[in-house]
């Protein structure tokens, strides 16, 4: 594989891990979940894919994640959306599909708000989740901790627990994209599993309803859960991304 590697000072000393495919045309930039990293099975699929199409591929870890300098606990919604855009702005030229996971689907809408891509596409996407899949299911007891301790650390099926910030659900309250309309004229495309313990598959509608523009698709996956990763889920994203990175946008 041709992958460049490397790491980019994000302005204040803190260096942000990247890989990069070089290739011709619409590129591709893969946007990863909370407290993931840029090896997983999707980010290596698309690697992969975009290799054997000749096409542009990025992928980073956010500070805190992966190969990057920061701590985990340090970061936020916003700050990582800054990691992203300084990333994709030093690395990622000309037309850009986005492809953001769970988390790196709010991201990719930050982005998008920012400046518009040649596509998007949410692989379960998870914008808001701070304040709606976590903060509005915790409960009391853990609100409270949240709120005394600064942090909380929640336990989770794919590692050792890992910590909630006041910061991280204070500061993403001023990055909700769910509450008001956002104006996406490009093609936008969902996955969404309707077996997924952490985004329930009603949170894609209300995507849909907060998104202005009308080339809009969403394909639910009845047994399909938070990842996505099988064999079948990759092919059907392969299919999905393909023809947006057509010059048209497909």
């Amino acid at each position: 594989m041709r992958e460049e590697a490397g790491a980019l000072d994000r302005g204040d000393g803190v260096r942000l891990a990247w890989r990069r495919i070089p290739g011709r045309g619409v590129g591709v930039v893969f946007l990863g979940g909370f407290n993931s990293d840029m090896t997983g099975t999707k980010a290596e699929f698309l690697a992969g894919w975009c290799e054997a199409r000749g096409a542009p591929f990025l992928r980073f870890d956010y500070s805190g994640h992966g190969a990057s300098e920061g701590l985990f606990a340090d970061g936020t919604i916003g700050r990582w959306a800054a990691d992203a855009a300084c990333v994709v702005d030093a690395l990622a030229p000309g037309p850009q599909v986005l492809v953001g996971s769970s988390m790196g689907g709010w991201i990719a809408l930050l982005l998008a708000a920012r400046r518009a891509p040649h596509a998007l596409v949410g692989i379960a996407p998870a914008p808001d989740f701070t304040e709606d899949l976590m903060w509005a299911e915790f409960t009391p007891a853990i609100r409270a901790t949240i709120e005394r301790d600064g942090v909380w650390h929640r336990p989770s099926d794919y590692g050792a627990p890992y910590p909630i910030t006041r910061a991280l659900i204070e500061e993403g309250r001023r990055n909700l994209m769910l509450r008001g309309t956002m104006a996406l004229d490009v093609p936008v495309r969902i996955l969404q599993g309707m077996d997924d313990p952490d985004v329930p598959w009603r949170h894609a509608l209300r995507i849909a309803d907060a998104i202005a523009g009308g080339d809009l698709r969403i394909t639910f996956i009845k047994d399909g859960d938070h990842r996505l990763s099988r064999p079948a889920d990759l092919a059907l994203l392969g299919d999905t991304l393909a023809p947006l990175l057509r010059e048209d946008g497909g």
